[in-house]
């Protein structure tokens, strides 16, 4: 079937179950940003690939909102297909819940999964469909009623991170949890997300393509612990740690039987942005609810001296890698032929070789000229351009290693640029340096530090249409909260609270020409602290990415001398630390490509 016949075999089950509106989020069970095969239905129903949308079916209408890292994408993918575009953030675009206000008929039933759809979004839509007497139904997965050869759930086993990469023991992260849900005083802690399970556990897997985590669930009480978890995933080291520490473990779906059984005299702590609305549904009345953040997601953000210690030591791995790509693909750029998808393969294969590699930490982003522009361009065969001696080349790219996850952006000159694209090279690379050298009082959130990385940009009279930069999860998800750095608070995106000592950041400010080119270029940063004194403990940013910046794309003219000094020092800090791995023709290419300016 195509998207058309979807939609159309989607809309005959609505009218069998009486539901008058359907909602296909991309969300799994576990309101993760990237889900595994099975739990791709908002694509199945659209043919749209990008990582987040929301698709909307009525009977006379459907529609997909998703944000401005994928509006060109988007409306590629949908071409044809008779589903609308809905641009979110966008000036005169309603959100989700004003379209179905607006939409539909008094008395009339919403219908969505209330596994794959947060706790919070169905109760903001109950909330707001309310006053039209709108019935929810969240009883029926109707996609898979018409997905014949829809993925199974993956089996994939699981492994345990030694205490040497992890640097806590699952019993301490236990304590720690329960310190805190004594302190907000509940007795029970209802935890779905996976990144946050696997820290806490100090296990790992694959059932997520990129996201090193086990489908699972769990509930944390005072005294004791349960798994919810295909069981065959565990092996004996895992079982042991967990029995270790008074973990119970059950099938992976009885955790909504379970709930159903919660006793009433328990106060329930869960976060319901990050559980479904089936969970939320499954408590018993009268129990007590307290939403509120997990405090794993502030645990684990924070990573301790062994975590960075062992995260400086990937990057080391992955700037050895990337610097290798980097002197290959200038060597080879006209000589043998190399297309975006052969780029990806080459830093793919180039990582394979370096110790503890597991796999990519999300899909590789190399888009040559126009395709930059698309911020999550993801080429094809159909759509894969060879590169030539001219332009430019955004690669953006990541691994994850046994010791930490890693994620660089660079923008590449492949023969001689324009004015233009030399002075949006130089803009970016300035934003990039500026947030780089910050120094701020502790208590400062990303958001008032993202104008120093976009005043080049706006000057120009531009603007990027994402934020600046995101937390990295330590052998998890590329994006982890609760840091990161944009202009204004996303409420939908939980990336504004303060930055703390030990915390990872991305930097990586850009421009996006639809139509031209696009230009990224990303370093991570850990938050560290610098002098206290009488104003305070102030904080600064430590640079963890070791990997040459193209000097062949900067107008160096238009650099301050502050902004010239720092790129010395980091080419100098680039060239230092990555010379050692490096054979004798690469090394004396990066002395050329980190020399002074």
């Amino acid at each position: 079937m195509n998207v058309r016949d979807r939609v159309y075999e989607l809309r005959n089950l609505m009218k069998k179950y009486d539901i008058d509106a359907y909602i296909i989020p991309s969300d799994d069970s576990h309101q993760s940003e990237y889900v595994g095969d099975y739990f791709k239905c908002r694509e199945f129903i659209s043919g749209f690939t990008g990582s987040a949308g929301t698709v909307v079916v009525t009977q006379n209408e459907a529609g997909l909102w998703t944000d401005g890292r994928y509006f060109i994408q988007a409306a590629t993918q949908l071409e044809g297909s008779k589903i609308k575009l809905f641009k979110m953030g966008e000036e005169g675009i309603p959100t989700v819940e004003e379209y179905l206000y607006e939409s539909m008929e008094i008395g009339s039933t919403l219908g969505f999964d209330g596994k794959v759809v947060s706790a919070k979004i169905g109760d903001n839509l109950r909330d707001k469909l309310s006053d039209k007497n709108i019935k929810i139904s969240y009883e029926y997965d109707l996609i898979d009623k018409i997905w014949d050869d829809r993925p199974k759930l993956s089996d994939k086993k699981a492994f345990l991170m030694d205490i040497k990469y992890s640097g806590e023991s699952s019993s301490s992260k236990l304590s720690r949890l329960r310190e805190i849900m004594k302190q907000k005083n509940v007795t029970t802690h209802i935890i779905a997300t996976l990144e946050d399970i696997a820290w806490l556990f100090n296990i790992r897997g694959d059932d997520v393509k990129y996201n090193p985590v086990v489908l699972s669930y769990c509930i944390v009480r005072l005294d004791e612990a349960f798994l919810f978890i295909d069981e065959n995933k565990l092996n004996d080291e895992i079982l042991k740690e967990l029995n270790d520490v008074n973990i119970n473990i059950l099938s992976y779906n009885a955790v909504y039987d379970f709930i159903k059984n919660i006793d009433k005299n328990e106060r329930v702590l869960l976060d319901k942005t990050n559980i479904n609305y089936a969970i939320l549904n499954s408590i018993p009345k009268g129990v007590e609810i307290i939403n509120d953040f997990n405090p794993i997601m502030f645990f684990k953000a924070k990573k301790n001296d062994i975590e960075l210690e062992n995260i400086k030591n990937s990057h080391i791995k992955d700037g050895v890698a990337f610097t290798k790509f980097m002197h290959w693909l200038k060597k080879n750029i006209g000589k043998i032929d190399i297309t975006e998808m052969s780029a990806t393969e080459k830093i793919e294969d180039l990582r394979k070789e370096q110790d503890g590699f597991i796999q990519p930490s999300f899909s590789t982003i190399a888009g040559y000229k126009e395709h930059a522009a698309m911020m999550h361009y993801s080429a094809t065969k159909d759509t894969d351009y060879k590169l030539e001696k001219e332009h430019l080349f955004l690669i953006d790219s990541g691994g994850h290693y046994i010791d930490g996850t890693t994620d660089i952006t660079r923008t590449i000159a492949l023969g001689d640029l324009s004015d233009e694209l030399k002075t949006h090279f130089t803009a970016v690379l300035r934003g990039m340096i500026n947030l780089s050298m910050a120094k701020f009082l502790h208590g400062v959130r990303g958001y008032n530090l993202d104008i120093l990385a976009r005043t080049p940009m706006w000057n120009l009279g531009i603007d990027y249409k994402c934020g600046t930069g995101h937390g990295v999860g330590y052998l998890l998800n590329i994006h982890e909260s609760p840091n990161g750095f944009r202009w204004k608070i996303a409420p939908h995106i939980f990336d504004s609270e303060i930055l703390e000592e030990g915390m990872i950041t991305t930097n990586e400010p850009g421009i996006y020409i639809e139509g031209s080119h696009g230009i990224r270029i990303e370093n991570e940063l850990i938050t560290k602290k610098a002098e206290k004194n009488e104003y305070g403990q102030f904080m600064k940013f430590e640079v963890v990415t070791f990997a040459p910046i193209d000097l062949d794309a900067i107008d160096v003219n238009q650099l301050s001398k502050l902004e010239r000094d720092y790129l010395n020092k980091y080419h100098e800090l680039v060239y230092n630390t990555l010379y050692d791995y490096l054979d004798d023709d690469e090394r004396e290419w990066l002395r050329e490509y980190t020399k002074s300016v």
